[in-house]
């Protein structure tokens, strides 16, 4: 028998979900791009950015495209062919993002780390110390990698790049983590900085969003990969269609508009908070599954798995099993495991428009699933995700 019918608990590391306000910002009949109406869209948004990146002195981009394409936005306006860059490894994403830069002629060395460990700063730093002839031109990383759930430091890695006297840019993809976790471009001395639209920022897929510090932008006048669609020269031209170097996606920023909008009214503290207490009560119930020796956590430490998404090991159980019976009689979707913990863990995503009663009702999804399925497990862990928001409230 299936209790799945209702509405549907979309808690994947995103795209995630939308509220019905930003949807019906988009629902409407298309519009002319040079109209002033999106002109002063296009521009606010470009502004807003700025408060979301926390940067008063960077320049911002909006893309439409991915977080790939965030990825391309970025490098190709700041390297050049045969340069190098230094991924700092701590699961998926930098990992690809290095990817990105091989295709393009640049020499990818690659930091390797655990997939259950956040990057090493004193190892970054000892790198950089050795690298004497500046051959790394930018140093790549994420501030939460999405299939391993860990958040790395990225102000320790500033300060490492400082005390080994290093002038590489600090490049940092924040598409799991901005508009979840704080993130302070200024203040922790980022280069480069990339989001997209489809997580923490509650829209749907499609908009990248890249914030080029002003040491970026000096590099971005000599570098030879620049290519038409992603650079930054023309996009910082007067005339509007060059912002997205042709047609606006005019309904997507309608509603990034009011996604943005949402954030502002609530307070981007308040936002990093509610994630804060949304992962707490997640993480309460995962370690009491984990008393019965199927399940644990996949980053060791406490201090590092991050805010907005929780990777849990399954040595004990096939998690497809569990994912199925969470879609399938409750209704819950929970995110696989991906890259290296492809089939051996499932991801629970606290991450954008969630609140209390969506994360536990993710979490009984799940406690239903594993005892059901007869999967050796702590009893009580919605319970302590109770006890953990109760703890948020007093």
């Amino acid at each position: 028998m299936s209790l799945a019918r209702g509405r549907e608990f979309l808690s994947i590391p995103g795209p995630t979900n939308v509220p019905e306000a930003v949807l019906a910002a988009m629902h409407r009949p298309a519009v002319d791009i040079y109209a002033q109406d999106l002109l002063e869209v296009t521009g606010s948004l470009l502004a807003d950015l700025k408060k979301i990146f926390r940067t008063e002195t960077a320049s911002t981009y909006i893309y439409i495209s991915n977080g790939h394409g965030g990825w391309e936005g970025a490098l190709t306006n700041v390297l050049s062919r045969g340069q190098k860059v230094l991924v700092l490894a701590s699961g998926r994403f930098a990992i690809g993002w290095g990817e990105a830069c091989g295709i393009h002629g640049v020499e990818v060395e690659v930091m390797p780390r655990s997939w259950r460990e956040a990057v090493d700063p004193q190892a970054v730093r000892a790198r950089l110390a050795a690298d004497t002839g500046h051959t790394i031109k930018a140093v790549l990383m994420v501030q939460v990698d999405t299939a391993s759930g860990v958040v790395n430091d990225v102000p320790a890695i500033r300060a490492a790049l400082d005390a080994a006297g290093h002038p590489a840019l600090l490049m940092v993809d924040g598409i799991a983590s901005i508009g979840c976790i704080p993130f302070e471009m200024d203040a922790w001395g980022v280069d480069v900085a990339v989001t997209a639209s489809q997580k923490g920022l509650m829209m749907i897929p499609g908009l990248a969003f890249v914030a080029a510090g002003p040491k970026a932008k000096a590099v971005h006048l000599g570098a030879d990969l620049k290519e038409s669609y992603w650079d930054w020269t023309a996009r910082d031209m007067a005339e509007s269609y060059r912002k997205f170097c042709g047609t606006a996606p005019a309904h997507a920023l309608f509603g990034q508009r009011v996604a943005f909008d949402m954030l502002f009214e609530e307070g981007i503290e308040h936002v990093w908070k509610r994630h804060t207490a949304l992962a707490r009560a997640t993480r309460a119930a995962v370690a009491v599954w984990a008393k019965g020796g199927a399940l644990d956590f996949n980053i060791t430490d406490p201090a590092r798995r991050s805010d907005s998404v929780t990777t849990i090991l399954t040595p004990g159980f096939d998690p497809q099993a569990l994912r199925d019976f969470c879609r399938e009689r409750c209704g819950v979707i929970l995110g696989s495991g991906i890259g290296d913990l492809g089939g051996k863990a499932f991801r629970i995503a606290h991450m954008g428009y969630a609140n209390a009663p969506m994360v536990l009702g993710t979490l009984g999804a799940v406690e239903i699933g594993l005892k059901s399925l007869s999967i050796p497990h702590g009893a009580g862990g919605v319970q302590a995700a109770i006890e953990s928001l109760q703890d948020f409230f007093a």
